[in-house]
């Protein structure tokens, strides 16, 4: 089994920054794609960003040219710097991860093998 544990979120205002990190421990040697999704009150939770162990990358277009997914697969740890940040960016961001190499599979929300307990980000105005 494969645990995902978040760290990073917190309460900033709009246009600041944050740092999310996510490890995995367990039986992490057979991931290979990592991401974040993120879940905002009374709504789907969705894909922010993702990231294979040979380095494709799908961002969602809401995020794209202020969130940046980095990883480091030694260390099975994943990285999501969000930059510019929004009301809108408010939610519980969900760390993921896939055994399979596929940028596609890990950002298909129902193809995700295994997540984390979900960080909260909380955007003020």
């Amino acid at each position: 089994q494969v645990q995902l544990v978040e760290s990073g979120g917190g309460l900033v205002q709009t246009g600041g920054s944050l740092r999310l990190s996510c490890a995995a421990s367990g039986s992490s040697f057979n991931i290979n794609a990592m991401g974040w999704y993120r879940q905002a009150p009374g709504k789907q939770r969705e894909l922010v960003a993702a990231r294979t162990r040979i380095g494709l990358i799908n961002y969602a277009d809401s995020v794209k040219g202020r969130f940046t997914i980095s990883g480091d697969y030694a260390k099975n740890t994943v990285y999501l710097q969000m930059n510019s940040l929004k009301s809108e960016d408010t939610a519980v961001y969900y760390c993921a991860a896939d055994r399979d190499l596929s940028i596609s599979r890990i950002s298909r929300l129902a193809m995700v093998d295994y997540w984390g307990q979900g960080t909260q980000v909380t955007v003020s105005s």
